[in-house]
């Protein structure tokens, strides 16, 4: 009997037209491009005037456009978001409303930057069990709500944004998954609600363990994944990767002896987006026509959690 893998139909994106460059970030904390551009590799990142499920919609209505489907065949509908414009109704529902999906059902699901990876992976699982058979997954985040502006150290690397990939049943597609969680390191990335009076809703982060975290453990889940799906490296066409930070990148290139023009990169004017940054980078891709079908591709990131994932991904 053949095995059903969850396999991507389209893919949509959408960033926001307010720019916010180094210079502009320069004028509020002590920093400049130069150091920034050294350190993390962004020159600019987008910012959000609506919130988070109108960003989600504009990339939802693009991958099905591309899908060349309608949002009434939709069974389901998955946000991974960190940054929902309400504590519910979730994003998934929202969009759901703003794009049509009147048969989908609809939840969200939050696993920081790691989220399109998680989501991508439940909704493989839906497919392969039979449960649905048309899914639409959404990362979307607008982490400029949850940003502090007054702190150096993260204000520099985040932006908002929306990506979405469309997934039905086929005999190919999703053919591996490897994803982790280690708890007990998860004060080193933490947002609380800001529910206490000495509490504000920003991001706290250990930059160093955050960086240290990431170039270990990015390695070994590819590795992890491209065993599950028996691939040698060299097969893999394009390693996207989590837009967290150029030097992250370009360590885990090194590590795994991987030429750095196999690993896109748009983090220069998108910052880190979380759970929308992978499916922003596969959307730029696919309609530049950069990826054929055949193609094997790797996704793998990492997020607060601290969680981390990777998939293995036949195009």
């Amino acid at each position: 009997m053949t095995k059903t893998y969850a396999r991507i139909l389209g893919t949509g994106s959408f960033l926001p037209e307010r720019h916010l460059t180094n210079a502009d970030l320069a004028k509020r904390v002590n920093t400049n491009n130069e150091w920034i551009v050294e350190r993390t590799g962004i020159r600019e990142r987008r910012l959000s005037e609506n919130g988070t499920a109108a960003m989600a919609a504009e990339a939802a209505q693009q991958a099905l456009a591309d899908a060349e489907i309608s949002a009434e065949e939709l069974d389901l509908v998955i946000a991974a978001t960190s940054t929902p414009d309400y504590a519910f109704p979730g994003v998934a529902c929202q969009v759901q409303a703003a794009i049509g999906a009147n048969r989908a059902f609809c939840f969200d699901l939050a696993a920081a930057c790691s989220g399109f990876l998680y989501a991508l992976s439940t909704a493989a699982a839906y497919i392969e069990s039979g449960m649905a058979r048309k899914i639409l997954v959404i990362g979307a985040d607008a982490m400029s709500k949850i940003t502090n502006w007054e702190d150096r150290g993260t204000c520099i690397l985040f932006g908002d944004g929306a990506g979405a990939a469309v997934l039905t049943a086929a005999s190919t597609g999703l053919m591996a998954f490897d994803l982790g969680t280690s708890g007990r390191d998860g004060g080193s990335l933490t947002c609380p609600f800001g529910t206490e009076p000495e509490e504000l809703p920003y991001i706290h982060m250990d930059g160093r363990r955050v960086f240290q975290f990431a170039v270990r453990t990015v390695p070994e889940t590819i590795r992890r994944v491209l065993a599950e799906a028996s691939w040698e490296k060299d097969e893999v066409r394009y390693y996207f990767l989590h837009q967290a930070n150029a030097r992250i990148l370009a360590s885990v290139a090194r590590t795994l002896q991987i030429p750095e023009k196999k690993m896109p990169m748009n983090i220069a004017y998108c910052g880190n987006t979380s759970a929308a940054s992978i499916p922003i980078l596969l959307d730029e891709w696919n309609r530049a026509e950069r990826i054929s079908p055949g193609d094997k591709l790797v996704l793998a990131g990492f997020g607060a959690g601290l969680t981390w994932g990777a998939a293995a991904l036949e195009w």
